[in-house]
């Protein structure tokens, strides 16, 4: 076949097929020989699963940083919430249930998922078993249990995966590896990040937490699809307490601020400091119920010490070159999470004047400490200034991921990098359960990542993965 045969752009492809009546279908990336090959027409076939908010923005910086992506199908459960981007994407073929999209469009390369937590986990595991390539925003999923089960899913599957925390992609996380692994700051014994989440003083706030459950009973807006947005959730009167986006705060839907915020802010941490599965996890709270997270809180991991191996060729942690090069000794370390507005208190080592901020990262080493991106005491940072950069940079997250799936080779934060850093962050929210509130006054949880138990706490099991409503399964 002449490569002028390939030509037809898909604008007119759809033109055509309207003007004959022919039935909709679209020709899947491995006809077209993506995967590695090259062809005159190497664009993938995207669909958009929960395009209303956050998914809706992923789908618009893949066009933004890759034009000419096939955007061939967008699924909402909310006509309302979603119709900006079937304004955007007018020749997208629209759906409300993802598993029917998927059953229907063969030819779909790669999805999207942007869903509330509570659909991460099933609208990805319904594009792996279809073979589909999978970005998935953060948290993964919305139990510890889940991560570890999306991410086996995906090394089976053997597709290009990539979890939604952008700043993987970035300059920073790069750099914080190499001054790390520099050794800029000495070692790292002690990590604190925190977050203005929920809530941002009294008159601004991202969703509500410490609340109950509303007694009204709305009608349903016509709108809305309320048995799909509810999945795999127990069911529960519609409310527009709820949704759109205030789904974040009830444990139901949501992971909380850690879930929202913890898998960016955790994740260059984990990267520089080779982090995996932590030996504890505790937490303090304002005061908690059945229903929604606490309007703050203060969660402690603490890591075991790590002979850590830093390779060049490893997109996780690729970096290290020549004496610096191979097994690093890395002593245990103690990460603090707070959220709600709480704060670690400020070190002796952070100058005055120097804001600590809503939202910042301070880590802690034997010869300086990191606050965000800056080192101190300056001497260490002007004799660091120009260590050199030893990782290879990507044009963005999404480019990343787009660029992986048309050569068949893993993204930076694919499922096996995401999996274990989301069931890290996830374990996070199980001591603020009411229902342990008490007894963990009297230790912390000890977690064993192989058996995924708590080894003090058997009734703590119960909250690393969760029940499903009749009709849904992984």
């Amino acid at each position: 076949m002449k490569q002028e045969s390939f030509r037809l752009t898909r604008r007119c492809f759809f033109k055509r097929m309207a003007m004959t009546g022919a039935a909709f279908t679209i020709v899947p990336g491995s006809v077209l020989g993506l995967r590695g090959q090259t062809t005159p027409n190497n664009k993938l076939n995207i669909a958009g699963i929960g395009i209303g908010g956050q998914g809706g923005h992923d789908i618009s910086k893949i066009v933004e940083d890759c034009p000419g992506e096939n955007i061939v199908a967008l699924c909402d459960v909310n006509d309302a919430h979603a119709a900006h981007m079937y304004k955007k994407f007018p020749e997208a073929k629209v759906f409300k249930d993802y598993r029917k999209m998927l059953d229907e469009m063969k030819g779909i390369d790669a999805i999207v998922v942007g869903t509330p937590d509570h659909h991460h986990a099933f609208a990805s595991m319904e594009g792996l078993r279809r073979g589909k390539h999978v970005y998935c925003e953060k948290p993964l999923t919305h139990s510890v249990w889940e991560a570890r089960v999306v991410a086996e899913a995906a090394r089976k599957a053997k597709v290009t995966t990539q979890m939604g925390n952008q700043g993987a992609g970035s300059e920073e996380t790069r750099r914080l590896c190499e001054l790390i692994w520099a050794g800029a700051i000495g070692k790292v014994r002690e990590v604190h990040i925190w977050t203005d989440r929920p809530s941002k003083g009294l008159l601004h706030e991202y969703w509500p937490q410490g609340v109950e459950r509303p007694k009204e009973k709305p009608p349903v807006p016509a709108t809305l699809e309320w048995n799909l947005w509810l999945g795999p959730a127990p069911e529960r009167p519609y409310n527009p307490a709820y949704l759109p986006f205030k789904w974040r705060g009830w444990w139901d839907f949501g992971t909380g601020a850690l879930g929202d915020i913890g898998c960016h802010a955790m994740d260059p941490v984990f990267r520089a400091l080779k982090l995996g599965a932590p030996e504890s996890v505790e937490a303090v709270s304002t005061r908690v119920n059945a229903e929604t997270y606490p309007l703050g809180s203060m969660v402690t991991y603490h890591f075991p010490g790590r002979s850590a191996k830093i390779q060049a060729n490893n997109p996780h942690v690729a970096g290290l070159t020549g004496k610096s090069a191979g097994a690093v000794e890395m002593p245990p370390v103690k990460l603090v999470w707070y959220d709600g507005g709480l704060r670690p208190a400020r070190p002796d080592s952070v100058p005055d004047g120097i804001q600590m901020g809503d939202n910042g990262r301070l880590i802690i080493g034997d010869d300086g400490i990191m606050l965000g991106s800056y080192i101190y005491p300056e001497a260490r940072r002007h004799e660091f200034f120009e260590t050199p950069k030893s990782i290879p940079r990507v044009k963005s997250h999404y480019a990343d991921w787009i660029e992986a799936c048309k050569a068949g080779k893993k993204s930076g934060a694919d499922f096996d990098w995401a999996g274990p850093l989301a069931e890290a962050v996830l374990l996070g929210n199980v001591p603020l359960r009411m229902q342990l509130r008490e007894k963990l006054t009297l230790h912390k949880l000890l977690w064993d990542p192989v058996e995924m138990s708590f080894t003090n706490l058997e009734e703590a099991d119960a909250y690393i993965r969760r029940e499903y409503r009749q009709g849904w399964t992984l």
